[in-house]
């Protein structure tokens, strides 16, 4: 029965069985940790989940060359 149960939800509602998931985790990580200890977390989370996106992509994992010239860029304004 259960099997059954669990088979469904992943079929029609992947995202929402996910998102429940690691709402129950970030949960109990707030209830053992504390508001900002989460938030760090969460945080790094992303930051790896973002990384690792752009490396399925094929571009590369930190852009260099395009965080370099956006940062020459805005202090051409000083100058």
């Amino acid at each position: 029965m259960w099997n059954g149960l669990w088979e469904l939800l992943w079929e029609r509602h992947r995202g929402k069985t996910l998102g429940s998931a690691g709402g129950v985790l970030l949960g109990l990580i707030y209830l053992i940790c504390g508001l900002w200890d989460m938030l760090i977390f969460t945080l790094i989370v992303y930051t790896c989940y973002h990384i690792g996106n752009r490396v399925e992509r094929g571009e590369p994992a930190i852009p260099v060359e395009t965080t370099w010239r956006w940062i020459m860029d805005k202090w051409r304004l000083f100058r």
